[in-house]
């Protein structure tokens, strides 16, 4: 399946300032698959290496940690010759060894011809939680997300349709209502799918709903048994507490999350360490209200008002145990969670863009923008809504306020530009 990481991949090792690559995301995203695909098709070879699975690799590292003595040892390890600048040298769960990662500096400094790619997905969390001699300013880092709507459609053979749909966005012009319904379709199985590679090839292969919530509950599974093992024996339950309520919160009017509703009397100082590693490890992200709409945007935020959003789509849908055909058909019994589903798919798919995502508030409440962005140096303001009703207030009053260039509304309704306001239909908000 096509991802985009190949593209950022293909430059950095074409980079004349390439450094060891961290890539980090949350288990299940593909950074293994892309890694070791993208060395196939551009090395001569592969040497993979995995932590977890070979236990020589610690004690290898333990012993020197110099690019001269490991490159002979690990080329006996893998089995084959370590070739400079034509094999990709792969460590797999890199956050269990504190020492293959602080050799990433000597990789840099002494030895910049070995193309070193690495893979963690806790690595957040170890490198914040134990005292880990990070490498700083001596590796690439890349952040790696679950599959987006575009590679959700490319996966389905939908690449003519990715194609018209960029054309409409370009061009403000709408697309033609039979393929503008289809595309609502594809976004509503995207919901239910999410963007886990094995989920999504699994219903590439089969269409089958069940099989791929069967495949989604064992990473749910998998993610709780992170929680016990790479986190502090005090905070397990917290982390727990609070990643079990998410989809509570998102099913509330007001989206903005309340530790009150994780435990009666709940306090930031209780479960602020959860939500860190819940963020650290990939699996939440936190997006916080700006006080002010001023760049840049970093010194605006208020810590103590913010939204936690899932990273993947289909996890969210089976942590809730939503029928597939309840968000296929949308029916009337979900209601009260649409507007958070939909504001948490916006959330994933700006994100794995690239942006980084804030929402606004008026100073006295009764107006609230979903998200705020900067896009190409300028702050754009994104209304988001579950369906074709576009009527936004909040749009009304965060423009009279501030008069941006232009805004976005991001709904069920068809592309178009009118009165300085971009509609976006849901499936295409890849394109921003």
């Amino acid at each position: 399946m096509y991802r985009k990481i190949t593209t950022f991949l293909k430059e950095w090792k074409n980079s004349q300032y390439r450094k060891p690559l961290i890539l980090q995301g949350a288990r299940q995203v593909g950074k293994t698959y892309s890694i070791l695909e993208f060395g196939k098709e551009y090395y001569d070879s592969v040497a993979y290496f995995n932590f977890e699975t070979n236990m020589r690799l610690e004690e290898t590292f333990s012993e020197n940690i110099s690019p001269d003595y490991l490159i002979p040892i690990l080329s006996h390890i893998s089995g084959q010759t370590i070739t400079k600048e034509k094999t990709l040298i792969v460590f797999d769960e890199v956050q269990l060894s504190e020492r293959a990662l602080t050799s990433l500096k000597y990789f840099y400094e002494n030895a910049p011809e070995y193309h070193i790619v690495v893979a963690g997905s806790l690595l957040g969390v170890a490198v914040n939680r134990q005292k880990f001699s990070f490498p700083v300013g001596k590796v690439d880092i890349k952040t790696m997300y679950p599959m987006d709507i575009e590679e959700f459609m490319l996966a389905l053979g939908e690449e003519e349709l990715v194609n018209k749909i960029k054309r409409c966005f370009n061009e403000n012009t709408p697309l033609p209502s039979a393929l503008h319904d289809y595309a609502m379709e594809i976004y509503r199985k995207y919901l239910v799918i999410g963007g886990m590679p094995e989920c999504v090839m699994q219903f590439v292969n089969t269409g089958d709903y069940l099989l791929v919530r069967h495949l989604q509950d064992t990473i749910l599974t998998s993610y709780l048994a992170d929680m016990s093992k790479y986190n502090n024996l005090n905070e397990i339950k917290k982390t727990r507490l609070v990643y079990d309520n998410i989809t509570v919160q998102l099913s509330k009017a007001n989206t903005r999350f309340k530790y009150k509703l994780v435990k009666k009397g709940g306090r930031a100082s209780e479960f602020e360490n959860a939500i860190e590693w819940l963020t650290l490890s990939g699996i939440v992200s936190q997006v916080y209200k700006i006080d002010q709409v001023k760049k840049p945007m970093e010194n605006y935020k208020n810590i103590d008002a913010f939204k936690i959003y899932v990273s993947d789509l289909g996890l969210l849908a089976a942590k809730k145990d939503i029928f597939a055909n309840d968000i296929l058909y949308m029916v009337h019994d979900i209601d009260d969670f649409k507007g958070g589903m939909v504001e948490n798919y916006v959330n994933t798919q700006l994100t794995s863009n690239g942006y980084k995502t804030y929402y606004w508030e008026s100073p006295r409440g009764g107006a609230e923008i979903d998200f705020v962005i900067q896009k190409e140096g300028k702050i754009i303001p994104i209304e988001v809504k579950s369906a074709d009703n576009t009527k936004a207030k909040s749009l009304g009053v965060y423009v009279k306020t501030f008069n941006p260039e232009y805004s976005i509304k991001i709904s069920a309704k068809n592309f178009g530009f009118e009165n300085k306001i971009k509609t976006v239909p849901l499936y295409a908000t890849f394109c921003l």
